[in-house]
């Protein structure tokens, strides 16, 4: 085997042409899902603090936001509800299935109006509950996995009804995909993507969300439903297993630090990986930024390229609605 000096690696490296010739490629655009935070009202485009360069916007600003974003060729956006009025949330969270409900409503506009964009959402709770967990609360402060997931599979229903082409449970519980693939094929929805908040960690990283989202829990924590960050055994576990119930695509939430589990999942299935780069990745980034630790596209554009090497799919990214501005 040839080796130094007739073999000399720098020079696929020598120019600005070579390295971009022989380099890895870019992401395109429709290997995006932007996440977007609803709310009711109009004429709303509320700025989200921790989220520099998001917003809350009630579902007539997310049209005129739209207009622009998916004339950058994004594949989808990934809708959240937001409920500011404090009285609609409840114990069990029953405004998250009101066929009338913010989610209900964006995704129709959507449909009508981008008919060219996935239109996935995020089907949970715990931005529908007094409490802001992720399941339904017994008399004895436990979550209850079957009253849950007989609450997601409604949830669900309502997003598909609305014409969803693919809803994410994200609560973590036993047999959610199962139950929502169950409702689906009843209904007649069986056309309807399930790309399922697989392995998802009881992480660090969601504070941002949090914050946009308005659903931190009023008491304990969700360690006991998401996974224990240390322990990857558990974490491609939980992926089968969502792939026996139906899944469509597997994800995995967040992806900065997890960058293994999906080098590891994708040895372990044949379904496509999303990777969620979540809130506290995307602003820890900026943070750097402003401090002056770094240039931010091009931080960006690293951890982006590190996610897709890892082997995920598609990238459900805050970045995405700024695509243009860090490839051109």
């Amino acid at each position: 085997m040839a080796s130094y000096p007739k073999v000399r690696l720098r020079r696929l490296r020598q120019s600005e042409n070579t390295r971009k010739m022989f380099g890895g490629t870019r992401p395109s655009p429709d290997k995006f899902i932007w996440p977007v935070f609803v709310v009711d009202g109009t004429n709303k485009q509320i700025p989200i603090k921790s989220l520099s360069g998001q917003f809350r916007y009630s579902v007539d600003m997310l049209q005129k936001t739209l207009e622009g974003v998916a004339k950058i060729g994004i594949g989808g956006v990934m809708i959240f509800g937001v409920v500011e009025n404090s009285s609609i949330k409840s114990f069990d969270g029953s405004y998250a299935h009101d066929d009338e409900g913010t989610v209900q409503r964006a995704v129709k506009m959507i449909r009508a109006n981008f008919p060219h964009l996935l239109v996935c959402t995020d089907v949970c709770l715990c931005g529908y509950t007094t409490h802001g967990h992720c399941g339904i609360i017994g008399r004895d402060g436990s979550i209850k996995n079957d009253e849950t997931i007989e609450a997601l599979a409604k949830i669900a229903l309502s997003h598909a009804a609305a014409g969803a082409n693919c809803v994410s449970p994200s609560a973590m519980m036993d047999g959610q995909v199962h139950a929502i693939r169950e409702v689906l094929d009843e209904t007649y929805l069986e056309d309807t993507l399930i790309m399922s908040y697989s392995t998802k960690f009881a992480s660090s990283m969601y504070g941002p969300f949090r914050e946009a989202s308005d659903c931190s829990a009023s008491f304990g924590d969700r360690k006991t439903y998401q996974l224990p960050y240390n322990c990857y055994r558990q974490a491609i576990r939980e992926s089968i297993f969502d792939e026996k119930e139906g899944a469509d695509i597997l994800m995995v939430k967040p992806s900065l630090f997890y960058l293994d589990i999906i080098a590891k999942l994708t040895k372990k299935t044949h379904l496509p990986i999303a990777a969620f780069n979540v809130s506290g990745e995307y602003s820890m980034i900026h943070a750097s930024a402003a401090a002056g630790y770094g240039d931010l596209k091009e931080m960006a554009r690293e951890s982006l390229a590190s996610i897709f090497r890892a082997g995920s799919d598609i990238v459900i990214s805050y970045w995405a609605n700024q695509y243009n501005d860090l490839y051109k």
